[in-house]
């Protein structure tokens, strides 16, 4: 199975918080699959952490390079399509390329956001519920 995974997926496996058992287990055997945006978004919520005070820089390389280590596929989505689901609904683009991607590639979609989980439903996207 594929699964389109969002950065508060991969975020929460590289951080060990309490969803990442789920996660593994409910991940294990299947492609991950995520748009290019996924690899700026993990980088943005990093600096967001670093901004807070949240990690050290040490700790933000040591995530990195767990992150290196999660085999995702990284795919393509087309601007315009997303851009017109961003308008649709009202939301970001960065949510919109996922919706785009699980809709393209018609696969699933586990995310932790709520908003997001809602978005999808909007859309007629299966989703994979994350529950520790």
């Amino acid at each position: 199975m594929d699964i389109i995974v969002d950065t508060s997926v991969i975020i929460a496996v590289i951080a060990d918080e309490p969803e990442k058992a789920t996660i593994v287990r409910q991940t294990r055997g299947a492609a991950l699959i995520a748009p290019h945006s996924i690899h700026w978004e993990i980088g943005n919520a990093f600096s967001a952490m670093l901004k807070r005070k949240r990690i050290t820089m040490e700790q933000a390389y040591r995530a990195i390079d767990i992150y290196k280590t999660i085999p995702i596929r990284f795919v393509e989505i087309e601007l315009e399509s997303a851009l017109e689901i961003s308008d649709e609904l009202g939301i970001y683009a960065y949510d919109a390329y996922l919706l785009r991607c699980a809709l393209r590639y018609k696969m699933p979609l586990m995310t932790l956001d709520k908003d997001l989980l809602g978005y999808a439903a909007q859309k007629g996207i299966r989703t994979i519920e994350v529950i520790p």
